[in-house]
């Protein structure tokens, strides 16, 4: 078995990072990644993907990228779950990104 993702998208909101407990980096950025294809409508749709990056993926990140940039990520699925105060169980699925390209021109 094999769990590996692919995408290129544009951020949605500028990163930032925080601090976990035990001092370990942690940022979650939205991906905007257009479908392929158009809708019956004529327009290309768009998936929000949530993303995590760990440590100095990070900090690279938060350093170099905005908003609306456009990034490459390799990654895989994780699906997490928990329960509410009424005993629903709530399920996301997120991206664990393990590399991170910048796309975007900065222009020098």
């Amino acid at each position: 078995m094999y769990n590996l993702v692919y995408l290129i998208g544009r951020l949605t909101k500028d990163p930032e990072t925080t601090t976990t407990e035990n001092g370990k980096k942690v940022m979650s950025v939205t991906l905007a990644v257009q479908r392929s294809y158009k809708n019956s409508e004529g327009i290309y749709e768009t998936d929000f993907i949530k993303c995590v990056l760990w440590d100095g993926i990070a900090t690279r990140t938060a350093e170099y990228c905005k908003k609306g940039d456009l990034l490459a990520i390799r990654g895989q699925v994780r699906t997490t779950s928990y329960v509410k105060e009424n005993d629903e169980k709530i399920y996301q699925t997120e991206i664990v990104v393990e590399k991170v390209s910048f796309l975007s021109n900065k222009g020098k």
